[in-house]
């Protein structure tokens, strides 16, 4: 078997030479040349696994090597050689399709992972190899609607790179699972993939989360804890909620994603760390730019390509498959049959708005199964909300035929109501919530807390009473 082959186009001698000996070590066969008219002449010749490009070459630049592989050897993995900080001409790079950068003077383990890293790539996309892997995972992105298509299309693009990755999107839509998906079918899939949810970490102890801290850096530090970003080593962090992190975390953000190396608190020096960045939020990320709430420059390195995930209500088409999905898992973790939507219910949803998306749409479906009979769900069951009933307006039909005025009769002021009502500053589910709770409460009493005979009283069935009980936390 014949060893793996690295192209190395660098104008200077000693870039050249390191790179020779350094890969040479790693049991690579190493062609170094030192202009963009050599390159395409050893491009010609033959294929490479990989190849590591200058930015500045004395007869043209790196993008031009960059454009000529993608249209010759498209399966050929690119890393440009940048100087050290300049970022910016590592992300154009990634824009125009590199797998990776790095930086000069170059480090020599990090060159030894990436190459790893592209090796690896370039292994898979030559014998196919991860194909069936993928197709399962991307199987969990449901929907066939052009708008889910294109998702998983650019998916498998994104999983060839290392660009960082923005992914924009509602609450619900799914924007974790599309970071998943994009780790799943990359080069990183055996590495760990570290979720974290940028709003929920207490702004104090963001930056030891993140970066880890030293034994007795400060009060309460009884041992040595390894941060987030060495947790993702080798693998993906997904930054969930971006937009929550404090503008003093944003700049230390920004460092650690730069210089590939992030300083545990406490300690003396830097630890390298080899972690692809994904990010998202449901907020415009550019108007918090504008109003100077998140950095410019973060924005920049973080969102050098952009994913948008589109909410439920603009693939409409998908919701049947969705609710047969959904229907069958909550079946196989209930040991149950899965349930079925009548023609009723299954109209209902695909009318629906669904401003929760798909997280909404399970909801709405758990709790379906709990309260139809059997395991056939009408349009009653699903129990969708209504537009918020105007103050003025009577809660229910009876209501309104008790207190209609009579023709010519003066138009009294509505009898007070004991709990605050929709459209008094209280969320209408709150408020249905609370009669529920009463009406519950009221027939457990009547019935000495006989389950069986308060569900009865209330014309509903045991299940969806027990459910309810659960729902509304009484005991």
């Amino acid at each position: 078997m014949s060893a793996q082959s690295v192209l190395v186009i660098d104008d200077e001698r000693d870039i050249r030479e390191l790179l020779t000996i350094t890969l040479g070590r790693m049991d690579l066969q190493v062609e170094a040349v030192g202009t963009v008219a050599e390159a395409r002449r050893a491009l010609g010749e033959r294929s490479y696994d990989l190849c590591f490009t200058d930015m500045r070459l004395p007869d043209g630049t790196g993008h031009e090597v960059i454009e000529l592989i993608a249209a010759t050897h498209p399966d050929m993995p690119v890393a440009m050689i940048t100087a050290y900080g300049n970022v910016d001409a590592a992300v154009n790079a990634l824009k125009a399709g590199a797998f990776d950068f790095v930086s000069k003077p170059v480090d020599i383990q990090m060159l030894r992972r990436l190459v790893r890293t592209a090796l690896q790539l370039a292994e898979e996309r030559k014998t196919g190899g991860g194909t069936a892997a993928a197709t399962g995972a991307a199987g969990r992105l449901v929907g066939d609607s052009p708008a889910m298509q294109q998702v998983r299309g650019t998916i498998t693009k994104l999983a060839r790179n290392q660009a960082p990755v923005y992914i924009a999107g509602e609450s619900g839509v799914g924007k974790e699972l599309v970071a998943r998906l994009i780790h799943e079918q990359g080069p990183r899939a055996s590495g760990p993939f570290v979720p974290v949810n940028c709003g929920a970490i207490p702004s104090e102890l963001m930056e030891s989360e993140f970066f880890g801290h030293k034994k007795g850096s400060f009060t309460g530090a009884g041992a040595d804890k390894e941060g987030l970003f060495q947790a993702a080593h080798g693998g993906t962090l997904f930054l969930d909620e971006v937009a929550e992190l404090p503008l003093h975390m944003q700049v230390k953000l920004l460092r650690a994603i730069q210089e590939k190396a992030v300083r545990p608190i406490g300690a003396r020096e830097e630890v390298p760390v080899d972690v692809r960045i994904l990010s998202a939020t449901h907020k415009d990320l550019g108007r918090l730019v504008e109003q100077g709430q998140f950095r410019q420059d973060l924005f920049y390195r973080i969102n050098v390509i952009e994913l948008r995930v589109p909410p439920l209500r603009e693939r409409r088409g998908d919701v049947p498959q969705l609710a047969g999905f959904i229907l069958r898992s909550l079946a196989a973790k209930s040991g149950g049959v899965p349930g079925r939507l009548r023609p009723d219910a299954q109209q209902a949803l695909e009318e629906y708005d669904f401003p929760g998306n798909v997280r909404e749409l399970e909801n709405i479906l758990e709790r379906a199964m709990a309260m139809c009979d059997g395991d056939t769900i009408g349009a009653p069951d699903l129990m969708l909300p209504q537009r918020p009933l105007r103050q003025a307006e009577p809660v229910n039909a009876a209501h309104a035929a008790m207190h209609a005025p009579q023709p010519g009769a003066p138009v009294a002021a509505q009898p007070t109501v004991p709990h605050a009502g929709p459209g008094s500053g209280v969320p209408l589910d709150d408020y249905i919530s609370n009669l529920e709770r009463t009406a519950i409460i009221k027939a457990l009493e009547e019935s000495r807390y006989n389950k069986t005979a308060a569900a009865k009283k209330l014309g509903i069935t045991f299940r969806a009473l027990r459910y309810k009980l659960k729902k509304l936390g009484i005991d």
